[in-house]
């Protein structure tokens, strides 16, 4: 299985550090960002990782390179316009292959163990789902009930999506390039039952905000 890396976004909220870095080199605890979620797919098991970049990516490139220093192998997607994650993904999914791959969202900071998502599921995606945080409005993104997601109703207890996915290359069929994004894609894969979901009980932290980035660096620090 290949993972993809979703590391196009600007970072607007995070000025002025990102004015002349790229979100994703962002360091915590004296490490860039997107290092932690290379360091974390190397242990479980992934070989071939693709990133997508737009905003000072070349960045990006020149600071990872081919990945071999992190036992991986890196392919980019560089985007000249803003895709969204739909368009993003649909546009790197011939560096991707035929076969579902992992997503991670490249502005979150987590502990999941990603080997958990290697094993074969049916349907078009897999989406891995956290306690609605503070920060989010709305009251979460979709419900899960007896392993499937479906979209949010007035009075159901939702769940955010926590940017940690796996998904099919079928989800994208009927899509065509440019800029879309993801979600419409889910609900709509997701009214035919084939959206399965879990709900983490680890550590997430949303790293969009610079009182969000001192809160893992609290994390890391307490977990010394």
């Amino acid at each position: 299985m290949k993972a993809m890396i979703l590391a196009a976004g600007k970072g607007e909220r995070m000025r002025p550090l990102t004015l002349t870095t790229p979100k994703p080199l962002i360091r915590v605890a004296g490490v860039p960002l997107i290092e932690y979620h290379l360091r974390a797919l190397a242990a479980a098991g992934f070989t071939q990782v693709v990133i997508n970049h737009a905003w000072l990516g070349q960045q990006i490139e020149d600071h990872l390179g081919d990945g071999s220093a992190f036992g991986l192998s890196i392919a980019y997607s560089p985007e000249a316009e803003a895709l969204e994650t739909g368009g993003g993904i649909f546009r790197a999914l011939p560096l991707l292959g035929t076969e579902p791959f992992l997503v991670v969202n490249g502005d979150i900071w987590t502990d999941y163990d990603f080997a958990t998502l290697r094993q074969p599921r049916p349907g078009l995606a897999h989406l891995v789902m956290v306690d609605n945080p503070p920060h989010h409005p709305g009251g979460g993104d979709f419900c899960l009930e007896n392993g499937l997601l479906h979209d949010a109703t007035p009075g159901a207890e939702a769940l955010t999506f926590s940017g940690i996915s796996v998904l099919h290359p079928e989800l994208f069929a009927d899509c065509v390039p440019g800029p879309f994004k993801l979600a419409p894609l889910l609900r709509q894969a997701m009214a035919r039952g084939q959206v399965s979901g879990e709900h983490m009980q680890g550590r997430w932290v949303d790293v969009g905000t610079v009182e969000r980035l001192a809160q893992v660096e609290q994390l890391l620090e307490a977990s010394r």
